[in-house]
């Protein structure tokens, strides 16, 4: 017994034909006059349902351009939000900075009243080492400006500390907290002298080391240490910090402490710089 061959015939290909009967229908709705009565009717009852499928069909495609016309015009709005947002960001960070700058700007005017007898220059902190704290660091103002090395350097509340090179157009600044600096301080309610020794290590804690404090000075907790007048590098005067934990050294003569530096180290924008040199004392 013979097997039956299938027929397949692909749907694009039915969807065609239908197409073209309908077309050939509607040319005969138009040219079969009024007295054709079965035939108008015939092709009526054709027609019909095919133009209510075409109508859905149309109106769906409508609907699903108007949808993606919809969500063309969302992206586009939102991409314009996004802009508008980044440009919002922009202005805001560029008023932030505005404020700070004016913040470091009245901190250096306080100052400068606080030692007006002075002559100082402002300058930016343009570079600094890799370290934590502001132990050495580059600034924008040089010899070009009338900076020299031995200038003393302030900013917040007190000493920063010397200038130690100068080039053109910058100089470099080696701050009290430095490991290589030494500052010969006064405790200013009672007078006594003392040595400030910068160290990196112990102002991890927040702290650098008071030394070579007569064993019989009255001091406490809290006191202030400025720049002494027997200083060979310092103008005198000057606020370096506050004291505090006090002890007597194993010598039993003399007295040591922590200080607590004025100046907040682990940030440094803008600083003043005295332009008069200390006089040397021999």
């Amino acid at each position: 017994m013979q097997k039956r061959t299938k027929i397949s015939i692909k749907p694009r290909y039915v969807f065609v034909v239908m197409i073209i009967v309908c077309a050939a229908l509607l040319i005969v709705s138009f040219k079969v006059n009024s007295s054709s009565g079965p035939v108008t009717q015939a092709v009526s009852d054709i027609i019909t349902p095919m133009q209510s499928g075409l109508d859905k069909l149309g109106g769906f495609f409508t609907d699903k351009l108007k949808y993606f016309r919809t969500i063309e015009s969302l992206t586009a709005e939102n991409e314009e939000l996004k802009e508008k947002l980044a440009s919002i960001k922009e202005d805001n960070k560029t008023l932030l900075q505005s404020r700070y700058e004016l913040n470091d700007l009245k901190k250096l005017y306080d100052l400068d009243e606080n030692y007006a007898d002075f002559p100082k220059v402002a300058a930016r902190v343009i570079y600094k080492n890799s370290t934590n704290w502001y132990n050495s660091f580059v600034i924008d103002k040089g010899s070009d400006d009338g900076i020299k090395t031995g200038m003393n350097v302030i900013a917040g509340n007190g000493l920063v500390g010397i200038v130690t090179r100068t080039g053109h157009n910058n100089s470099t600044v080696r701050s009290i907290i430095d490991d290589s600096s030494n500052v010969s301080g006064m405790l200013l309610n009672t007078s006594d002298t003392c040595m400030v020794k910068g160290d990196l290590k112990t102002m991890d804690k927040g702290y650098i080391s008071v030394t070579d404090i007569k064993k019989d000075a009255e001091i406490k907790d809290g006191y202030e240490v400025v720049t002494s007048y027997i200083s060979t590098k310092y103008h005198p005067g000057i606020l370096i910090g506050y004291i505090k934990d006090i002890t007597v050294d194993s010598s039993n003569m003399t007295e040591s402490a922590k200080l607590t530096p004025a100046v907040d180290f682990s940030k440094l924008d803008m600083v003043l710089i005295i332009t008069k040199e200390k006089e040397k004392l021999y």
